[in-house]
């Protein structure tokens, strides 16, 4: 089968703000969602900041019984599938539920409660576990909880590429559509590990940016003296729908998924593998699938995590697929401003990408003072930048050498 697939909703929660439209208008303000870390004592660490989703309380969205039965990442799951149900007009009364599934991406599942709980029995020896600790951790909880609540009975799967999650479940997603597996599939990346176990682990690996007296600033893609990533937490979801499915229920089409590749390095656990050959094997994949030429694309929206050595290889992986044309491309990496939400990046960074298009705005790098000489592509620093739209490429690359590609381009009739 070969169905046109599009996105008709979509539902955020980012550090930049609750909701699409909030987070849209910080991000285009140049406004940063980081700062010191209030979720924990993180006085012990090099590093004392993140990028948390700020005033959410769970219990303002869900049933409280819900709430104290799920971790922090099924929340934002719940939370921002609901927000995109609602956007899409989809009535679940009126469809197959047996046609209608879920894909989510994360990183690490219930990682804080695994803490948390952990931290209890070691202060209190043999002390009652809570019955609900397994339902809680399981990475496939934020997609089984979102499918028991709008009573979904279609495929419910889980995705865990690090970083690339949440460009891979929509990858996925896509070949489902096509195969008809289904006829619409709510599709999205949670996250939420900030909490002393990941962060001293990450520290010691020297991951993370230690600027801690400058947090608005810490996260700095393609800078040079960039030092480092900020650890964010969050969710992005859409719906995803197979066209002849969106004008049988006379939807507004948002944007039209027309791409994707993914693949792996096959190098290192953390390090990308130095020339970018994977990453640019990916890029090429996504065009070749949305039978585009490098020459169409107007946009890219870069993984860009302000690592060293990522932001350089991507730059070259960039230059490898684009030539001399991608000077003329526009890049910019959304991670200064909301941190790296990991599994959540890539379906935040899509939901970016759809609103480029519709609103023919470009989101800034922000934090972008003294570019590295090695980076040197547009990276749009610091101003958004008013340009027309039509198809986006955007990048998520993670540890183990995952790479995943996505392109979206304006709806065509």
């Amino acid at each position: 089968m070969n169905e046109r697939i599009v996105i008709t909703g979509m539902g955020a929660l980012t550090p930049l703000g609750i909701g699409v439209d909030s987070f849209w208008e910080n991000l285009i303000a140049g406004k940063c969602g980081i700062g010191e870390i209030t979720m924990f004592d993180a006085s012990p660490f090099s590093c004392r900041i993140g990028a948390e989703v700020k005033d959410f309380r769970a219990v303002d969205h869900l049933p409280a019984k819900l709430v104290r039965e799920t971790d922090r990442f099924i929340h934002f799951a719940l939370v921002a599938a609901q927000m995109a149900l609602e956007d899409s007009g989809l009535d679940m009364q009126k469809e197959d539920p047996y046609s209608a599934g879920v894909i989510f991406g994360t990183s690490t599942g219930g990682i804080t409660t695994v803490t948390e709980e952990q931290t209890r029995l070691v202060a209190r020896p043999g002390s009652r576990v809570s019955p609900h600790f397994m339902p809680k951790i399981l990475p496939n909880m934020a997609a089984a909880q979102v499918a028991i609540r709008h009573g979904l009975r279609g495929l419910c799967q889980t995705i865990c590429t690090a970083c690339a999650s949440g460009s891979d479940v929509v990858a996925a997603g896509m070949g489902h559509l096509r195969m008809g597996h289904a006829d619409v599939i709510i599709a999205g990346g949670c996250e939420s590990m900030l909490c002393p176990l990941v962060f001293g682990g990450l520290c010691s690996a020297r991951s993370m940016s230690t600027r801690n007296d400058d947090p608005a600033r810490a996260s700095r893609p393609f800078d040079l003296h960039r030092d480092g990533m900020v650890m964010g937490e969050g969710a992005g979801v859409v719906v995803m729908e197979t066209l002849g499915h969106a004008r049988r229920r006379n939807a507004r089409v948002l944007a039209e998924l027309v791409g994707c590749g993914s693949c792996g390095d096959g190098f290192h656990t953390v390090a990308p593998e130095p020339e970018g050959k994977g990453e640019a094997h990916c890029m090429r994949r996504a065009l070749a699938v949305a039978g585009l030429n490098p020459e169409e694309v107007d946009y890219i929206n870069a993984h860009g995590t302000s690592t060293p050595q990522g932001d350089r290889v991507e730059t070259a992986a960039i230059k490898e697929v684009f030539g001399p044309g991608a000077y003329r491309i526009p890049v910019s990496s959304i991670k200064g401003a909301t941190g790296h939400t990991v599994g959540a990046a890539g379906a935040i960074e899509l939901i970016t990408s759809v609103k480029v298009i519709r609103e023919g705005l470009i989101p800034p790098t922000i934090n972008l003072s003294d570019p590295d000489p090695q980076c040197d592509l547009d990276y749009v620093p610091n101003l958004p930048r008013r340009k027309p739209v039509s198809v986006v490429l955007s990048n998520s690359f993670g540890f183990g050498g995952q790479n995943a590609s996505v392109i979206v381009r304006d709806y065509r009739e």
